[in-house]
């Protein structure tokens, strides 16, 4: 399985901050799946002409899992920009990634995180805290491969 990881943050992008959320996915891929992953990583600024030429790149990948810029503030673009890159929604990921996390936080509620498909690509919204993209990404786990496997047509 290919998954691309985007982490989306100014701070990050400049240098200013260590992207600690990307490197803690790959690892939980890399722990969960072990050779079965091929992980990349990129990182851009909260805008959108980077982003989308992030998820561009990223086109073809199984699965491309985006942290940050999912929430409330006036950077906060990650949710509209991947909408409109993608031709489906996929609205259950999204729903279910924020019951799960209401259940350690009310905070949740304020995600506005996304999930679609472009092509055969799945791309998913995550928080940006390491705590939030931990229990997203670990909650996920189980659910990707038979993801990977719907969307290739595989067992239909």
């Amino acid at each position: 399985m290919r998954v691309a990881v985007v982490t989306v943050s100014d701070r990050a992008s400049r240098g200013e901050y260590e992207d600690l959320s990307g490197p803690a996915i790959e690892a939980l891929l890399k722990e969960g799946y072990g050779a079965g992953v091929e992980v990349t990583r990129l990182l851009v600024s909260d805008d959108p002409e980077p982003l989308a030429g992030a998820l561009d790149e990223c086109a073809g990948a199984d699965i491309i899992l985006t942290t940050g810029g999912t929430g409330l503030g006036p950077r906060d673009i990650t949710p509209e920009v991947c909408r409109r890159w993608c031709d489906k929604e996929v609205p259950g990921i999204a729903e279910a990634l924020r019951a799960h996390s209401l259940t350690e936080t009310s905070s949740a509620m304020l995600s506005r995180g996304y999930a679609g498909l472009k092509g055969t690509s799945l791309v998913i919204n995550l928080p940006g805290s390491v705590k939030a993209v931990t229990s997203c990404t670990r909650y996920l786990l189980p659910v990707l491969p038979h993801a990977v496997k719907m969307i290739r047509g595989e067992g239909h």
